[in-house]
């Protein structure tokens, strides 16, 4: 038995930036992987080096400044391909050919190198020279689409949710690489489109259109599943909890934590199809409740009688999180 990390002995270059290639192989370096970061050679990045969003995203890799505009760059860069054991990226396509560090001109110098890129669109089709970040993956992928109420415009998610996702399948499809590698001896390219990561979370609406022909339409916090289910405002300024209620017995719960109260009992509200479709109701009814507790009140009372039930919590609230 050893305490050696899983990922010892592998050596991974990192030309990656911003924060979907970064976090792949910060997760890689996480596990035991030497990652050796390529920093770029401009007056710009010097901020940006010294910033914490830059260290977090790169912990645990080592790092050389590299002026790949140069011959003499490029060059040092190929002496390390020659020694590593995958080159990971997400530029668009046409970056790493301009170089002369394309898969095809690196696994010359090493021809079981592994080499993943992780572009906004992929390498292939009209939009591969497309850049991105996380809101624009995001709406790509379709899921801006979803995230809004219905009959008004895209929200979109308030943060960069797509930098994690395909961060993390990046991660995995490197994983399987190397695990091929150390069966057959051979590397491989590995092409993974960042908008295609995120719009993997969408199968069920994919297969809407394309096996009914039906449109998933946005649906703001309810369920076509689930009555009540949403985000209920409670007592205090802007202080919200998430209740979910999907089975019979979740209901009889709910009712039970709000005291049976008489509404609770109306032949609209006796099925899961009729709450469902008299929902606005029922989340006026709900919201009159949850307005008179707390929402640490509320998700107490919700919990013990087995009802999904979360405080919306914000940034003082996980810092002071007294469930950890």
């Amino acid at each position: 038995m050893t305490n050696r990390p899983v990922l010892h002995g592998i050596r991974i270059l990192d030309f990656t930036w911003v924060l979907a290639g970064p976090y792949a192989t910060r997760v890689l370096a996480d596990f035991g992987a030497e990652v050796i970061k390529i920093q770029p050679l401009m007056p710009e990045a010097e901020d940006e080096f010294s910033r914490g969003y830059y260290n977090t995203w790169n912990r645990n890799k080592l790092g050389i400044t590299l002026n790949l505009s140069k011959p003499q760059g490029v060059a040092l860069a190929k002496r390390l391909v020659t020694i590593s054991d995958a080159v990971v990226e997400n530029f668009t396509p046409r970056v790493m050919a301009n170089w002369g560090l394309d898969y095809d001109s690196l696994k010359k110098l090493k021809p079981d190198l592994i080499m993943l890129s992780l572009s906004t669109m992929g390498n292939t089709g009209p939009w591969r020279d497309y850049a991105g970040f996380g809101p624009t993956i995001q709406a790509f992928s379709g899921i801006t689409y979803l995230t809004s109420f219905p009959g008004e415009p895209p929200l979109g998610l308030g943060t960069s949710y797509a930098d994690h996702i395909a961060g993390l399948v990046a991660c995995l499809a490197l994983l399987g690489a190397l695990e091929y590698r150390q069966r057959t001896g051979e590397g491989q390219y590995i092409d993974v489109s960042q908008v295609e990561a995120m719009a993997s979370l969408l199968g069920d609406a994919i297969l809407d259109y394309t096996v009914d022909g039906r449109q998933v339409e946005p649906v703001g916090n309810s369920s076509t599943e689930a009555a009540p289910h949403g985000v209920y405002r409670c007592r205090g300024d802007d202080r919200w909890c998430a209740i979910a209620v999907f089975t019979e017995d979740q209901w009889q719960g709910f009712k039970r934590a709000l005291g049976n109260p008489p509404w609770a009992e109306a032949r609209r509200f006796a099925s899961l199809a009729g709450r469902l479709k008299n929902s606005e109701q029922l989340n006026r009814l709900v919201e009159d409740w949850t307005k008179e507790h707390t929402a640490e009140e509320a998700m107490a009372l919700l919990q013990e009688q087995g009802v999904a039930a979360g405080v919306v919590q914000d940034a003082s609230d996980l810092a002071q999180d007294q469930g950890r």
